[in-house]
């Protein structure tokens, strides 16, 4: 058998400590739930671990039980699941957050900085069970692994080091021994306990049971007859209960339970599904996004159960990515137990099951939408860029989240649905207008609006990255079509009187040379030169040729392959505009040149793009400026 080993926690674990002491609680209680949670963790691992290996089995049944003390002022939280080796206890309560602490300290700073209300933030940085520390001034940690003969004694004061020692445990699991603060004793009385768990831990699917005495006719503990452990919660998986019997609060709990959110959900959904396959679950929208969202890299998914029995978090198989805040908890009933990500992969059960989360999903946005409008509202402003993912990615689905969909617009203030534009379309509109981009402000000021507003069209801001995607996969809204004012078939013509048509054809006409001057000079930076439809108070625009993408999101690509030519655009040209009229009539080939070189950066900056060549702008803009004002240039 090894010897006593000492070990000093990384140099920054004492500010940490101080922190879970001092600052991140508001309620010292909470050190119950989540160390119950690390205890129903553990049993989870070593019943699931049994599937593969039986001689991890446990003859009995799984259990937590706690012990309280009041002499020797312990309370002693006792498990029998996987348990863990010298490496683990020294990994797993050696090392806070599994990382650099300097960098946790600095996240859980800005997040206490953020909250507003004196929030729990360890479980969120999985941390939980330094909590302890919150009521005692030691702990003790005997545990022994599953598969090993030897347990291992941890213990610390929650200052500078750490001992580990080679131990004796009858049985595979875990015992916390708490030492509690004098101030701390509340948590020794049986009441206080029993409503602790009833409170936060009810819905742990394993057996809670409490160490208590006998009591003779005076209603005085029998302290010299041996203890009995009763069971003080339902142990019922929540999911598996009735909607009817689940309070507002204990939904909340369980949230944050298996998140590690220290924010309320923003909304749930209870369901069960019975027919060719049985399943059930609950689905939450959390409040506030996550630091990852956007995150490529980053795990989704719900956890994922099989006849009560955990299998796998992050279960992203049965969520797509386009739903990938949602968090939840799935039980199948039609599942193997041993099941891997390659059968989930291939498995027509899943496929099912993955249809059913989808739609409780959209249905519990649905019902926010419905019943709590301001909620929804700030739901879409943190979540809605990646639900407007499903309808590129979904096109079952695409008409269902276009329904949830809603934009900035030029016609109302704050944000507007397709159904609420189509109800406040002019009479003879046949199409639903858009502009997409990177800033409402640059869209507001695009030249390619001007006819559009002019004639009192309304236009929808499209100002997310997904959105270019979205609009060409939805193509049409109720019988609508969507029509991007940038589109290069742009098509204005409704509601034109003949005249109108005939005079736009003259102006066209007139325009022709020089249009072909345009062409000329400007070569091969232009896919094409032509007259405009759309313009009525600038002279220049670039237009994006069908098949090709808006400038914002050509710029983002590129920026991302290194290499990636940009796509030629049309410049169109406004043939009532002064300066178009005065360049037809120019003689001086050198100045026209000029001009064109101008207009064309113009229309550049004026999408968003930056000029090839800035420091040559900037030198021909001032010798124009300087003709125009009579300077030599």
């Amino acid at each position: 058998m090894s010897e006593s080993k000492a070990h000093s926690f990384q140099a920054e674990v004492s500010q940490v400590l101080h922190l879970v002491v001092n600052s991140l609680y508001s309620h010292k209680e909470v050190f119950l739930r989540e160390l119950i949670s690390n205890a129903s963790d553990a049993l989870d691992k070593r019943r699931f671990s049994a599937l593969q290996d039986k001689a991890l089995a446990q003859e009995g049944a799984l259990h937590i039980r706690l012990t309280p003390d009041a002499d020797a002022k312990t309370l002693t939280l006792a498990d029998n699941g996987i348990g863990m080796s010298e490496e683990e206890l020294q990994a797993n309560l050696g090392t806070i957050a599994r990382s650099g602490t300097r960098d946790f300290l600095a996240k859980i700073e800005a997040a206490r900085a953020a909250s507003d209300d004196g929030l729990q933030l360890i479980g969120q940085f999985g941390v939980g069970f330094y909590s302890a520390y919150l009521v005692a001034d030691k702990v003790t940690v005997i545990t022994r692994r599953a598969d090993s003969e030897q347990a291992y004694r941890w213990e610390s004061d929650g200052k500078e080091s750490f001992t580990i020692t080679p131990a004796e445990r009858a049985e595979a699991g875990t015992t916390l021994i708490l030492h509690l603060k004098e101030e701390q004793e509340e948590f020794l009385k049986e009441w206080t306990l029993r409503d602790l768990v009833s409170r936060y831990s009810d819905y742990i699917g394993y057996d809670i049971e409490l160490s208590t005495y006998a009591r003779d006719d005076n209603g005085d503990e029998k302290k010299d007859e041996e203890p009995t452990f009763v069971k003080i919660n339902q142990a019922s998986a929540l999911w598996q209960r009735n909607p009817k019997d689940v309070t507002a609060e204990q939904y909340e709990e369980f949230y944050k339970h298996f998140t590690h959110d220290y924010a309320a959900p923003r909304a749930q959904r209870h369901f069960k599904v019975e027919g060719t396959q049985l399943f059930s679950g609950i689905l939450f929208l959390p409040t506030r996004p996550p630091f990852d969202l956007y995150d490529p890299e980053a795990k989704h998914g719900v956890r994922l159960h099989v006849r009560r029995v955990f299998v796998m978090d992050n279960c992203a198989e049965i969520l797509p990515k386009w739903l990938r805040f949602v968090k939840g908890v799935v039980d199948s009933e039609d599942l193997p137990l041993n099941v891997s990500r390659e059968m989930l992969q291939d498995s027509r059960a899943v496929r099912v099951i993955e249809k059913q989360v989808i739609n409780n999903s959209l249905n519990m946005i649905e019902e926010l939408k419905k019943d709590k409008s301001e909620e929804f509202f700030a739901f879409w402003k943190d979540f809605g860029a990646v639900l407007k993912e499903g309808i590129h990615f979904n096109s079952d689905q695409k008409g269902r989240i276009a329904k949830l969909a809603h934009y900035e617009s030029s016609g109302v203030e704050g944000l507007t649905s397709f159904d609420e534009y189509i109800s406040r379309m002019k009479e003879g509109q046949s199409s639903i207008y858009y502009a997409t981009g990177a800033d409402r402000a640059i869209l507001e000021s695009s030249p390619h609006l001007e006819t559009l507003t002019k004639r009192g069209f309304e236009v929808l801001f499209m100002i997310d990255g997904i959105d270019s995607f979205a609009v060409q996969s939805l193509g049409e809204y109720e019988g609508k079509k969507l029509v991007s004012a940038m589109d290069e078939n742009l098509n204005l013509s409704e509601n034109e009187t003949d005249e109108e048509k005939q005079e736009k054809e003259a102006q066209k006409a007139a325009a022709a040379p020089l249009i072909e001057g345009f062409q000329e000079i400007l070569g091969d930076k232009v896919k094409e030169v032509r007259a405009s439809d759309r313009l009525t108070d600038s002279p220049v625009c670039l237009v994006v040729p069908e098949g090709g993408q808006a400038p914002h999101i050509e710029r983002m690509m590129m920026a991302q392959q290194v290499g990636m030519p940009s796509q030629k655009r049309i410049l169109e040209v406004n043939p009532t505009h002064p300066i178009i009229t005065a360049l037809n009539a120019e003689q001086d080939g050198d100045k026209k040149k000029e001009w064109v070189e101008v207009l064309y950066d113009q229309a550049l900056i004026a999408e968003g793009s930056p000029v090839q060549n800035p420091a040559s702008f900037a030198q021909r803009l001032t010798r124009l400026l300087s003709q125009a004002v009579g300077s030599p240039s």
